[in-house]
């Protein structure tokens, strides 16, 4: 079984996908993590994450030990990380050298450890559209700026960052226009993609509900 889970930032993807992934057994695949090591290679470098034929040197030579050690810099989940992987993830490029990476998991999932998985949950933009257009149920979760704005402002707070809701909100829209209007595949639901919105729901209920669809649609298979 392969589950896409699209959408925009803060919306509850990590959070259900990881969830998903033990409930069901499957392999997890972040393909935002990609996007985020060359992103955050390029700032490392001291290269400008506009510099198109950088990106795509980067995303060439990524390979998975490269993007876990990544992983473990300060930036890699921070402000810094997220801007440069929306800047690159809308390089053309990039995306091409980037995309075989992500489909070959479909055709092979693995857990961490290397172990043969019998299916995968996919977390990351452009899943369901482009990455895995033939998954067997693709999910589009979404949420108001508003409530995503504060869901990632109370995450800073638990972490003792100084952010102002008022700036996490400018960012959350700057990053949605950015994702929504790039010309390498802009950022919307799959044809055939279930949309929903958790606006009001916490994340156990979001998990509950999308649980009961997913098996919903697997008898129906």
């Amino acid at each position: 079984m392969i589950i896409t889970i699209d959408g925009p930032a803060s919306a509850g993807k990590g959070t259900l996908a990881g969830s998903l992934s033990k409930k069901y057994n499957l392999a997890y695949f972040d393909t935002g993590m990609v996007y985020r090591a060359v992103g955050l290679e390029l700032v490392l470098r001291g290269q400008s994450i506009e510099d198109e034929k950088a990106a795509e040197k980067a995303a060439l030579e990524l390979t998975f030990p490269k993007m876990m050690e990544l992983s473990k810099h300060k930036d890699f989940r921070s402000d810094v990380g997220g801007k440069a992987a929306s800047v690159v993830a809308a390089q053309p490029k990039v995306r091409q050298a980037l995309l075989k990476m992500q489909q070959d998991f479909s055709k092979n999932p693995v857990f961490a450890d290397g172990t043969k998985a019998s299916g995968a949950v996919y977390d990351g933009r452009d899943t369901g559209t482009v990455v895995c257009p033939n998954a067997d149920i693709k999910l589009f979760i979404t949420a108001s700026p508003e409530v995503r704005a504060k869901r990632r402002f109370l995450e800073y707070q638990a972490k003792g960052m100084n952010k102002s809701y008022e700036d996490v909100l400018a960012q959350i829209r700057e990053r949605d226009a950015r994702d929504e209007n790039r010309a390498a595949a802009p950022l919307k639901p799959a044809a055939d993609a279930i949309i929903f919105d958790t606006s009001s729901y916490s994340a156990a209920e979001v998990f509950e509900k999308v649980c009961e669809i997913i098996e919903k649609t697997a008898k129906k298979a």
